[in-house]
């Protein structure tokens, strides 16, 4: 069941602006044990939500390896997201109207730093595992980096220790796209959704790859393999069509537009120095996880995290979905939990 945590003091971001206060959505599934050291915190990706068994039913609920009947699971849905946090269609206390294009940037360090009261507030004082993927895995390295004595285990799937420069550069291509939308500078909560269609087109061919779309996407669709060779629609043009439409269904453009900003801002480094004192710093346990096919987070990212991350493990799988896998390959996934977590 979704709850609600409000922080009721002033919160001041990296950017220096400050919040009069702010709330988060989350799940809880299971209970602490007497010894509160069963908590799997679980961080999610860009358009995902509080509800890992909705996204990640492989790996979390009954049955599962990441079971309620052994864990306490929590999972918080990261602010500037539409699902029940903080987030651009809120009241800005500043103009008594929805914040819109003037909601605040939340970097992946902010996200954490918002996390930390709700920690508290669940009676929480070790994580025995955190688990997360792509901007999960972000918020996770900064928080394992920003307090390094709260995690026993860490498992960053696809993630990188600051977004690249290729990262960005889809990004930024994406949030063009919502841009040039012309509704785009209009107060309304679907403001910019065509342009939010095209940036999610995009994403997915950075989600995935060449052999991910020639395994899946190949031809033409079935009503029209009749048609004459200017009536032929393909496969991969309507699978495209279909992502932006079923993304616009369930998020806005608003949210997409500056959860992206986040990701771009990802630098554990930034004030610590460098990346790699900053992951030197880190005392968890790490089994770092990256896809092979990965084109967006590709696998030397995990390599370099695995490099600089003291007491660490790299696990490379294979994967025909690229960076998608991560959310996919949960058999595989799951070996390598149980190979990583019963070593303990």
């Amino acid at each position: 069941m979704k709850q609600i945590f409000t922080y009721k003091e002033p919160f001041v971001l990296e950017s220096g602006q400050t919040l009069p206060e702010y709330h988060l959505a989350y799940h809880t599934f299971g209970q602490l044990n007497s010894t509160k050291d069963n908590v799997v915190w679980v961080f999610h990706a860009l358009t995902a939500n509080s509800d890992p068994i909705e996204w990640w039913p492989g790996l979390i609920g009954d049955g599962r390896f990441f079971d309620p009947a052994q864990y306490f699971i929590v999972c918080a849905n990261i602010p500037g997201s539409c699902y029940g946090s903080l987030s651009p269609f809120d009241i800005n206390p500043a103009s008594k109207e929805p914040y819109y294009h003037d909601f605040p940037l939340f970097t992946t360090r902010d996200i954490i730093r918002a996390f930390q009261p709700l920690r508290k507030h669940l009676g929480i004082e070790k994580i025995h595992v955190g688990i997360g993927g792509s901007l999960g895995g972000q918020q996770l390295l900064e928080w394992a980096v920003e307090e390094p004595e709260l995690f026993k285990n860490i498992v960053p799937l696809a993630t990188n220790a600051v977004h690249s420069a290729w990262g960005i550069a889809f990004n930024a291509s994406q949030r063009m796209c919502i841009e040039q939308d012309p509704t785009w500078h209009e107060k309304s909560p679907t403001a910019g959704s065509n342009g939010m269609k095209i940036a999610r087109s995009i994403a997915l061919i950075s989600y995935r790859n060449y052999i991910t779309y020639e395994a899946t996407q190949k031809g033409v669709t079935d009503v029209s393999i009749n048609n004459p060779i200017d009536k032929q629609v393909y496969k991969a043009e309507t699978y495209q069509h279909y992502q932006g439409e079923k993304l616009v269904n369930r998020f806005n453009a608003f949210s997409y537009y500056l959860l992206s900003r986040t990701t771009d801002s990802h630098n554990v480094g930034r004030g610590r120095n460098s990346c790699e004192s900053a992951l030197a710093s880190i005392k968890a346990r790490t089994l770092v996880i990256g896809i092979s096919s990965d084109l967006l987070f590709p696998p030397s990212e995990q390599g370099y995290l695995a490099r600089h991350i003291p007491n660490t493990q790299l696990a490379v799988i294979n994967s025909l979905y690229g960076h998608d896998g991560f959310l996919l390959e949960f058999q595989q996934i799951e070996t390598l939990l149980k190979s990583f977590i019963n070593e303990n």
